[in-house]
């Protein structure tokens, strides 16, 4: 039996033997699909684990969603590749993805409730204050909750809003402003200074114990990671609070400086629900203003049903309002 060994030409001066580009290209099919199959468990282990090393695993929470982009990019290195295993793979990323995160671009809001609220850290170096404050009133929240005043914007927002809400109480840096009595208003020891409050809302459905808070930034650096210690210890003790709640209706309003997605935060989150995610569509995102990519402003309920939930259009600040409907 003869053996004929053949040649092909792939171009001036270069040959190759036959089948050896196939080999490649499927080289290249088997690094796409194991790249397709990590990225689905790096996204399934990464809603679940606990921090890590420089937290950066809470880094990865915070930006969880936007993973599912890496779905088209492996799909058209597949079709590029021409690698049918690889497409398929991609499969798992796909599905990993819809099931943590599909059931949020169902569209759950639904007319009626009680009441509504609004809460927005307005920023500190907001140039138009009482243009955000005439933008947040003319939404009709019965309810406002803000975050990040300070001594130069405070007195803005208590002019502009005086009329349409006659109840209000600065604690520090947050407010809430109120169409109903509110009644003990008093800080929250959350931080070494004051960045959170309570107050009980004499509604026409009863009484509502409202929180207003916001918590320690968080902090990116090549030498400590993600520095999240001074919010997460914020966040254990506004749980904390929140927990030792004598009334049985909850509302916890504010800047979070992280997501639902973030394990460290589930000491609060997890006794809560995400107005959101209960009767949102979407993700809500609502940072940084200009090009949202996380939603780190938060309204959290205990006793009460969110009805609609959504984010409002820009305004002065840095963040984008966030407003809900609930049912008392």
């Amino acid at each position: 039996m003869t053996t004929v060994l053949t040649r092909t030409t792939t171009g001036i001066g270069h040959e190759r033997r036959d089948g050896e580009g196939c080999g490649t290209a499927a080289r290249r099919g088997r690094r796409t699909a194991a790249a397709a199959v990590v990225t689905g468990i790096v996204m399934f282990a990464a809603a679940r684990l606990p921090s890590g090393p420089g937290n950066l695993v809470n880094l990865l929470q915070t930006f969880l969603p936007w993973l599912g982009l890496s779905v088209p990019l492996l799909l058209v290195l597949a079709a590029v590749r021409r690698a049918p295993a690889a497409a398929v793979a991609a499969l798992v990323p796909a599905v990993t993805w819809c099931f943590l995160f599909g059931g949020l671009l169902t569209d759950k809001r639904a007319d009626g409730g009680d009441m509504t609220m609004v809460s927005q850290n307005v920023h500190d170096a907001n140039p138009d204050p009482r243009g955000t404050a005439r933008a947040l009133a003319a939404s009709g929240a019965e309810l406002l909750a803000l975050q990040e005043l300070t001594s130069r914007t405070a007195p803005a927002y208590e002019k502009a809003l005086a009329d349409t809400y006659p109840y209000h109480a600065v604690r520090g840096t947050v407010g809430l402003w109120s169409t109903y009595p509110l009644r003990d208003p008093e800080p929250v020891a959350i931080m070494p200074w004051t960045r959170a409050l309570r107050a009980t809302v004499a509604t026409p459905k009863g009484p509502l114990a409202v929180y207003v808070a916001h918590l320690a930034s968080v902090r990116v650096s090549l030498a400590g990671g993600f520095a999240t210690e001074r919010r997460n210890e914020a966040a254990t003790k506004l749980a904390e609070a929140v927990r030792a709640e004598p009334l049985p209706r909850v509302v916890v309003a504010g800047d979070f400086n992280g997501t639902p997605d973030d394990t460290s935060l589930r000491p609060l989150t997890g006794r809560l629900r995400s107005a959101q995610r209960t009767a949102g569509q979407g993700f809500g995102l609502t940072w940084p203003a200009a090009f949202p990519v996380a939603r780190i402003d938060q309204i959290l309920v205990r006793g009460a049903t969110p009805t609609a939930s959504s984010t409002l259009p820009r305004t002065g600040s840095d963040h984008l309002p966030v407003a809900a409907s609930l049912r008392l």
